[in-house]
């Protein structure tokens, strides 16, 4: 695991020195040794190396890293360029479409909004092949609630999108009047039907952000070649 670094760094640096950190470090470098893990190790930490801080203006939160082949590899929901896209990317595709009129790209590569200030995070970080919530319960959660009231304490606006029940718990950590909470059901094929389909997340945030005398994010993702 390539060590976080910059402001991220300095604001989790208390997390490094307890024991449950020391306990999740060990157990994840035998996951790697002795089975297959996702996503590569390089790739663990990429929300934060990819979204310094103190450029975070929205968080999105998922669970757990996709378990399939080639498919994670460190920003929640996003998959390599040549992957195929995933059944909930597909949903949040087309809500982005009806939303802001974004057309839907050939790929799920979402690089291009973490360079721009949106933290796509996990609440755990690695996962076995093919066995989906196989190291929740680790010490990963802890970690990420770490991060989580860390970005709650900065005093600027930041909007957080919580996507179904697991994410929506974390809620109560979400305290400064500041920030701006958008909560609707996950868009998986299982519950966007519920309330993701026409929830407008993404005009609202941008919303949001320009209120601040913030730059909107282009949700845009290009296709590729």
């Amino acid at each position: 695991m390539p060590p976080i670094s910059g402001a991220w760094a300095r604001a989790l640096a208390p997390e490094f020195k307890k024991p449950y950190y020391k306990k999740l470090f060990q157990t994840v470098a035998q996951e790697y040794q002795t089975r297959q893990i996702f996503p590569n190790g390089d790739d663990i930490f990429n929300a934060f190396h990819f979204t310094p801080l103190d450029q975070v203006k929205v968080v999105i939160l998922g669970q757990d890293p996709y378990h399939g082949e080639g498919q994670a590899h460190g920003l929640c929901f996003s998959v390599k360029p040549e992957v195929e896209i995933p059944p909930s990317l597909v949903n949040i595709y087309k809500e982005l479409e009806e939303d802001v009129g974004c057309y839907i790209p050939n790929n799920g590569y979402l690089e291009k909004w973490a360079r721009q200030g949106v933290l796509l995070l996990n609440t755990v970080l690695t996962v076995r092949a093919h066995q989906a919530n196989s190291h929740r319960g680790i010490g990963w959660e802890e970690f990420t609630d770490a991060a989580i009231h860390v970005l709650a304490q900065q005093e600027r606006p930041i909007v957080f999108i919580l996507w179904g029940k697991p994410a929506q718990a974390k809620e109560s950590m979400i305290t400064n009047p500041l920030h701006l909470v958008l909560k609707s059901p996950h868009p998986s094929p299982l519950s966007a039907y519920r309330g993701f389909f026409g929830s407008r997340v993404f005009s609202r945030t941008n919303t949001y952000l320009e209120s601040h005398g913030l730059e909107p994010i282009d949700w845009q993702i290009e296709n590729r070649q």
